[in-house]
């Protein structure tokens, strides 16, 4: 098992992050780029929670999103071609006193078959840059939403 823990800050609220992150329409991918159309299907969701398939170049998994407390929001898979167990991404929000915010990043993978082993070995070697520059990416698109 892998935890990558990143931390980012980003001149956008935390309604502006909840927003990007719980829009899952078809310009979802221009936000998140692991999030490809061809594998997006909202199964279910409510207010505080939805529950979600996506990826993208044949990785896949389903997501228990839960933002019920919107400054510590919580995706758990549930299903996944690659990844099972403590699998998961936690992003936790914290406001600065400027404007903008913090956004922690503890994303959790544990690898389940060949692809899921093998991208797994990896994350120890790339998975930190790979991690934060997308992460990076994302906050940029969301800041520039209107």
């Amino acid at each position: 098992m892998t935890t990558i823990d990143i931390t980012e800050a980003t001149t956008a609220t935390p309604e502006q992050f909840l927003a990007g992150l719980t829009d899952f329409g078809p310009t979802r991918s221009q936000i998140w780029g692991n999030s490809k159309g061809q594998f997006l299907k909202v199964h279910d969701s409510g207010d505080t929670w939805a529950d979600v398939t996506e990826g993208s170049a044949g990785v896949w998994e389903r997501l228990r999103y839960d933002w019920s407390n919107p400054l510590d929001i919580r995706l758990t898979t549930t299903d996944s071609n690659a990844w099972g167990g403590a699998s998961g991404h936690r992003y936790v929000l914290t406001p600065s006193a400027g404007g903008g915010m913090t956004v922690r990043l503890v994303l959790v993978r544990e690898g389940i078959g060949v692809r899921g082993h093998l991208l797994g070995a990896l994350l120890p070697l790339v998975g930190k840059s790979f991690v934060t520059k997308s992460l990076r990416s994302t906050l940029r698109a969301i800041e520039a939403r209107p």
